[in-house]
């Protein structure tokens, strides 16, 4: 057996258990990096394996935990770590425990090439066009600039969040005003909520395609796609095409159910994308 891949034995069950929004890395120094909302909710994690398969036992290190009161008290949730010119970084959302759903955008730092060592920086909250609800912040580069795509409840607040693009200033900074990509419209992502959030990025054969969760986060849970391509300006709302359908669904044969708020990453040749996402063996 190839152990460097993911066969389809494997495909069929949870490659780690009790963690939601997941996001694997596979950084240059040959190691796939994991990090996910934990059940708590109380704090970040990161683990990291030579092998995927590898992640599901590997030993979690915490990196930082919630404040006891104030911004970044409560809900801690979809944590993603970046390495962006020579730094780490980790987007996360977080409440506070005065105020649980006051959900805002934060951002750690850490200078050391080893995010396992060093120190994690609080760099504060990621501001962006006005003050809301707002998770679910990723990051990508694309012909040398840096853009963050993030879900936010709009100024008219119309839905419980739609999809925005910005350059980044910095990877602490957005470069504003920011883009309306995607809001609430059909059936499937208005189901219990109205949502668009948990972004990821995938750019391939001339693309950028962007998948996001849809509808509230029980088995009716699914995932969109958006997709422009790769020399349009980014930032421009017509440069974006939206899929008028699903492209990933509960499907209860094989108990897979709200499948949803996923990442991207590859083996280790980079000759093959897996798609890595969370979901239910059962519906209620």
């Amino acid at each position: 057996m190839n152990f460097t891949d993911i066969t389809e034995d494997d495909e069929k069950a949870p490659l780690i258990e009790q963690r939601a929004d997941p996001y694997i890395y596979y950084h240059t120094d040959g190691y796939y990096y994991f990090t996910a909302s934990v059940p708590e909710y109380d704090r970040i994690e990161i683990r990291r394996a030579w092998f995927l398969k590898g992640l599901k036992d590997a030993e979690p290190f915490v990196i930082w935990r919630k404040h006891s009161d104030g911004p970044m008290s409560w809900h801690i949730w979809a944590p993603e770590l970046h390495y962006i010119n020579n730094k780490w970084y980790i987007y996360f959302a977080a409440g506070r425990a005065e105020d649980p759903w006051w959900i805002r955008t934060y951002v750690l730092e850490n200078d050391s090439p080893d995010p396992f060592s060093g120190e994690w920086v609080e760099k504060g909250e990621l501001k962006s066009e006005w003050d809301s609800f707002m998770l679910d912040t990723t990051t990508f580069e694309h012909k040398g600039k840096h853009y963050a795509v993030w879900a936010q409840k709009r100024q008219e607040r119309t839905e419980n969040s739609a999809l925005y693009i910005a350059e980044m200033e910095n990877p602490c900074k957005l470069k504003l005003p920011q883009t309306l990509l995607s809001v609430p419209e059909f059936d499937w992502e208005c189901r219990g909520f109205k949502v668009n959030e948990g972004a990821s990025v995938l750019k391939r054969n001339g693309k950028i395609f962007i998948t996001y969760s849809a509808s509230a986060t029980d088995a009716s849970y699914c995932m969109g796609l958006l997709y422009a391509d790769e020399n349009a300006d980014l930032l421009k709302a017509e440069s974006w095409k939206k899929s008028d359908r699903p492209v990933f669904v509960t499907d209860s044969a094989k108990k897979i159910f709200g499948p949803g708020h996923n990442s991207f990453t590859c083996n280790r040749d980079r000759n093959q994308d897996y798609l890595v996402y969370h979901a239910r063996p059962y519906a209620e």
